[in-house]
């Protein structure tokens, strides 16, 4: 799919909720407001998630004996963001009837 055919496929979520994930390990979850050709995508009112450093995730796993065991991620509201399309790995949209299909 070349970038065109990406920011058409896209423009379907405007409106929508997404979670992005990015190259670099964040999660910003936010409703979708445009995209354009290099598949750039603005999201509001946002919120970043970053997972816990590799040791207190180690701690965690051997405190509990649970190697599923959930841990808190970091949060921060950052409001209005542009996640560069080059950036992103994947994204999920929550639909009333399908909540985190993955895209």
């Amino acid at each position: 799919m070349d970038n065109t055919e990406a920011s058409v496929y896209l423009s379907q979520f405007i409106g929508k909720n997404l979670r992005i994930h990015t190259t670099d390990d964040r999660v910003f979850g936010g409703q979708m407001k445009c995209t354009d050709k290099d598949r750039n995508i603005i999201l509001a009112l946002t919120y970043e998630y970053r997972a816990p450093p590799a040791d207190v995730i180690r701690e965690a796993v051997e405190a509990s004996g649970n190697p599923s065991v959930p841990v808190t991620w970091n949060s921060r509201y950052v409001g209005l963001v542009v996640v560069p399309g080059p950036h992103v790995k994947k994204i999920e949209f929550e639909d009333s009837g399908r909540s985190g299909v993955v895209l």
